[in-house]
C-alpha cells in the first residue's frame, strides 16, 4: 500500500491515507489509452448524417421516355443515381458508431491513467471541497488558493460545486462513479476528495 497526503483547500497537510498500489501505483500501460480513449469518442458520435436513396428522393414517377424507338437508353426513372438531381448510392445512413472493449481493459487502462497522474504528481487528494453558494467566482478562487488550473475535479454529489464550475473553462467535475480514461488523459491535473477514494479503489479493485 502506497501512503498519499491529504490536503486542505490551503494545500496544508491534515492527514495521511493508504492506497492500492493496483490502482494508484500501478505500471503504466499507455498501448491500453488508445483503445478506450478510441472507444469512448466513438460512442459519442451522433451517427445522424444521412442521404436519399432513389426511393426517398421526390418524383420521378413517370418514364421520362418511351422504352424503345428514341434511340436513347433506357430510362425508368429521372430519379435514377445516373441522373442529376437523383438519388445516391451505398450513401451514409444513421447508423451508430458504438462498440465494446473488454471490461478488464477498460479498467486496467484507468488504473494506468491514474497511477500515471500521481507518478507525475499531478493528482491531488483533499479531504473536502464545499461552497456554501453558486458562485463561480468562490470556485475560481478555490482554485488559486490550490494553485491548480487545467483540472478534473473528482467529488461526490455537490450541487453547489458542480454548478459552480461548469462555466470555467479548461474544468470538468465528475462524480467517481463516472471518472474515465479520456477526462483524466485530458485535463492536466486531477483532483480527488478523499471520500471519493475509496469509491474509485472500490470500483477498481482487482
Amino acid at each position: 500500500m502506497a501512503v498519499v497526503d491529504v490536503v486542505d483547500t490551503s494545500r496544508n497537510k491534515v492527514a495521511q491515507i493508504d492506497v492500492s498500489d493496483d490502482i494508484f501505483n500501478a505500471p503504466v500501460r499507455e498501448h491500453l489509452f488508445y483503445d478506450v480513449v478510441r472507444m469512448q469518442l466513438a460512442s459519442r458520435r451522433s451517427g445522424t448524417a444521412a442521404t436519399k436513396t432513389r426511393s426517398a428522393v421526390s418524383g420521378g414517377g413517370k418514364k421520362p421516355w418511351k422504352q424503345k424507338g428514341t434511340g436513347r437508353a433506357r430510362a425508368g426513372s429521372s430519379r435514377s443515381p445516373l441522373w442529376r438531381g437523383g438519388g445516391t448510392i451505398f450513401g451514409p445512413m444513421p447508423r451508430s458508431y458504438e462498440y465494446a472493449v473488454p471490461k478488464k481493459v477498460r479498467k486496467l487502462a484507468l488504473r494506468s491513467a491514474l497511477s500515471m497522474k500521481r507518478k507525475e504528481n499531478k493528482m491531488l487528494i483533499v479531504d473536502k471541497l464545499e461552497l456554501k453558494e453558486i458562485k463561480t467566482a468562490a470556485f475560481v478562487n478555490l482554485l488559486k488558493q490550490l494553485g491548480l488550473s487545467n483540472v478534473l475535479i473528482v467529488a461526490q454529489e455537490n450541487s453547489n460545486l458542480e454548478k459552480s464550475a461548469r462555466n470555467v473553462p479548461q474544468v470538468k467535475v465528475l462524480r467517481p462513479e463516472g471518472l474515465n480514461v479520456y477526462d483524466v488523459l485530458r485535463y492536466e491535473n486531477i483532483i480527488i476528495t478523499q471520500p471519493c477514494v475509496e469509491k474509485i479503489q472500490g470500483r477498481l479493485a482487482v
